[in-house]
């Protein structure tokens, strides 16, 4: 078995992938910890024979993880942010300091479409922008929905919006002070969302597909105004592309990659991009 994980400041992600059949066994999530209590934070490593990371939570946490892995399984794969990487040039000016959750995210999304804008969101809302020649052009991070939850002190942190909501339902106005801090919130997220896409599109010429990923991504995704798809298992994939060990995984296949998305046409995005400014 592979064991898969995607660490995160808060919350830590695994999966567990046959080796032979590349079929996804399991999966789960938990806090993140300093110490892991295989069997139960993640799965027993008596059938681990190989585990890939990416990690962007403290140093010691990290440290802590892979000492306990490497005590247990014989491959332990760590994922970092590199100046280029599967055709991907890293466009940040120290490439080291990009989160290696964005780089991975990029990667996938380059192999799968050859360029992309990538869409995390979580508990913050990254997107990233990838050109068709593999450039990566940086990127924008913004609160996620909690965070702005958290940040008004309302009381009303803990009431999640329902990712089953439509999207004219969310931006319609809150009748009730948990829903008028929802849907604000929400229509603050979504919105970015569709201006920075717009805007680098019109400023690089050139119209991307974009995938959203990140644990927020279906209710997101429902206010989105280009076209677009979620994949799930995005930090996955990166993983995968960087460290294939399947025969599917080294014949280019990643677990849960969607259709790409076809872009609507640049004029037409530039179109809606000057109709806004006139409002």
């Amino acid at each position: 078995m592979i064991l898969d994980l995607d660490i995160g400041n808060t919350l830590s992600k695994w999966r567990l992938k046959d080796a032979e059949s590349s079929e996804i066994r399991s999966r789960g999530a938990v806090w993140t910890r300093e110490e892991w209590r295989p069997g139960a934070d993640i799965p027993d490593l008596d059938v681990v024979e190989a585990v890939r990371i990416s990690s962007v939570a403290r140093a010691a946490v990290l440290e802590e993880t892979v000492a306990l892995l490497r005590r247990r399984v014989r491959h332990v794969h760590v994922a970092h942010s590199t100046h280029e990487a599967l055709g991907v040039i890293n466009g940040y000016e120290e490439p080291g300091r990009l989160g290696v959750d964005r780089w991975m995210g990029a990667l996938a999304g380059y192999q799968l479409a050859g360029g992309c804008c990538a869409v995390d969101c979580g508990s913050a809302i990254t997107i990233d922008f990838v050109l068709p020649g593999g450039q990566h052009l940086g990127g924008f991070i913004i609160p996620g929905l909690r965070l702005m939850k958290e940040s008004l002190k309302l009381g009303t942190r803990n009431v999640a919006i329902d990712p089953e909501s439509e999207a004219d339902e969310l931006l319609e106005p809150g009748r009730r002070t948990v829903d008028a801090v929802n849907h604000g919130i929400y229509m603050a997220a979504v919105s970015a969302i569709n201006r920075i896409y717009s805007e680098v599109c019109d400023q690089q010429g050139v119209a991307l597909p974009m995938l959203l990923t990140g644990g927020d991504a279906r209710v997101v995704s429902r206010g989105v105004q280009v076209p677009h798809a979620v994949w799930p298992d995005m930090v996955y994939g990166g993983l995968e592309a960087c460290f294939p060990m399947t025969f599917a995984e080294r014949a280019g296949k990643m677990s849960g990659a969607p259709r790409v998305p076809e872009p609507v046409s640049l004029e037409k995005i530039r179109a809606g991009l000057a109709f806004s400014m006139l409002l």
